[in-house]
């Protein structure tokens, strides 16, 4: 064994880590040795064919759907403390509408869904050590526990390595640095070194639904639920087709005959097929759909499983410095197993389920009146068409205490904004209203009442 193998599995079993944590880390450092580690070019991929739609799905009968949604598990991934935008706490605390935070929309969509159906459906959280307490205290006002469901269970971590020798990173300054997440692909071991899976299966559950906190429009659909159990589909991918927004995440392709899902950090230096969205026509939502007994029978033959593809990501030990040492991290994507799981299959959604917010530009847009809140927590669009398109000075608008600043009254009108592109220092005063596409340049104050029209 490599001495930087030997060396960082033992810093991850001095740490903690579960023998199934140390069988999928093992797997990442060997992929790490082999060529173009991480990488997957254009030129080796082929389209994927068209996939069956949502809209084109049954609806299931109230019995039906009254049955898979008692055996189904709603499951957010809600390990971000939003440091991008200068935030210290969880990223689903942030307040989308008055009053109302990610956590808060989303135990309000499972609640209306439970009283419609009749079901059990649990809301479990995958959190990090940094958002687990206040993450627990706003979901308990809202009652959402299930008997013999824990309402929790935390994700992995594993060595940063030092990019010079790929040994484990030392930084005494703050030994916590020296350690990272493994990716979200760390849902399917982490969910079983907990003992969620086993306690998920224990309470008779079958099915899980996965999405991202920040995604507001990531909602159980019935008829997909019904679908899945029907067809007998051991790991469902949800995908949208591209737009030219589709700058980041990852795209489905077929690679040597099996559907593969390539993400940004996949694409070697100078492949620039990864935008081509004629060619790459689906883009991974992030919402996914698991046979958890299909797992359990995997992680029986392969405590690693599934055997995710690689991402290598670089970075410095200390993100706020970039003078600290080069390090890389080994993670892996939770949706790359579309590619790993025999039998896993891909429908194309419509792009209201795809709605992250991931800058303070996506949050500007459904602060807006662009998305209206629903009692059932649906947070459904007002705008005909696409949704607006926002583009906010990074240097003034990046971080959240800058965009409070100058968002004094609240978000503009933006229900009949094609784009909003804004340049400078400029302030927003209250019941401003965007029409078309605005440039905005400043230094400026945006009188009350205002109207900007393109």
């Amino acid at each position: 064994m490599a001495d930087h193998i030997a060396a960082t599995l033992d810093k991850a079993r001095e740490g903690g880590a579960h023998p199934a944590e140390l069988a999928a880390l093992r797997r990442r450092l060997e992929q790490l040795t082999e060529p173009g580690a991480g990488q997957l070019p254009g030129g080796e991929l082929e389209p994927l064919p068209d996939l069956p739609r949502l809209t084109d799905l049954p609806e299931p009968s109230d019995a039906e759907a009254r049955e898979v949604l008692d055996r189904l598990v709603v499951l957010k991934l809600n390990g971000g403390l939003g440091t991008s935008m200068g935030l210290s706490g969880p990223k689903s605390l942030l307040e989308v509408k008055p009053g109302e935070s990610f956590l808060d929309i989303i135990a309000r969509q499972v609640l209306a869904l439970r009283e419609r159906h009749g079901a059990r459906l649990p809301l479990v959280l995958m959190n990090s050590a940094g958002t687990r307490d206040a993450s627990l205290a706003a979901l308990r006002r809202h009652e959402v526990d299930v008997d013999g469901v824990p309402l929790d269970f935390l994700q992995g971590r594993e060595p940063k390595l030092r990019e010079a020798d790929l040994l484990p990173v030392e930084w005494p300054a703050d030994p916590e640095l020296e350690w990272c997440p493994p990716g979200h692909g760390d849902l399917y071991t982490a969910m079983a070194v907990s003992g969620a899976l086993d306690a998920l299966l224990a309470a008779g559950l079958r099915w899980c639904f996965v999405s991202n906190s920040d995604n507001l429009g990531a909602r159980v659909d019935p008829r997909l639920a019904a679908w899945m159990a029907r067809e007998r589909a051991p790991f469902v991918m949800e995908a949208v087709r591209g737009t030219p927004a589709d700058r980041k995440g990852g795209h489905l392709a077929r690679h040597r005959g099996r559907t593969v899902l390539r993400e940004t950090a996949q694409v070697p230096d100078g492949d620039s097929s990864f935008g081509d969205i004629d060619r790459w026509r689906y883009y991974n939502t992030n919402n996914l759909w698991v046979d958890l007994e299909a797992l359990r029978d995997l992680q029986d033959r392969d405590p690693g499983a599934p055997a995710l593809p690689l991402i290598v990501n670089r970075k410095t030990v200390d993100p706020t410095d970039s003078a600290s040492t080069p390090v890389i991290q080994l993670e892996t994507a939770m949706g790359a197993a579309v590619g790993a799981i025999e039998g896993a299959r891909a429908v194309e959604v419509p792009r209201t389920r795809f709605a992250p917010v991931k800058t303070t530009d996506d949050l500007l847009v459904v602060r807006s009146d662009a998305y209206e809140l629903r009692p059932d927590g649906v947070l459904a669009p007002t705008f005909d068409g696409t949704a607006p398109h926002v583009s906010l000075d990074r240097a003034h608008y990046k971080l959240m205490a800058d965009f409070e600043a100058r968002f004094p009254s609240g978000a503009p009108s933006l229900r009949r904004c094609t784009s909003l592109a804004v340049d400078g220092d400029v302030t927003f005063g209250a019941d401003v209203v965007v029409e078309g596409d605005v440039r905005v340049t400043g230094p400026r104050h945006v009188a009350d009442g205002e109207v900007l029209r393109g």
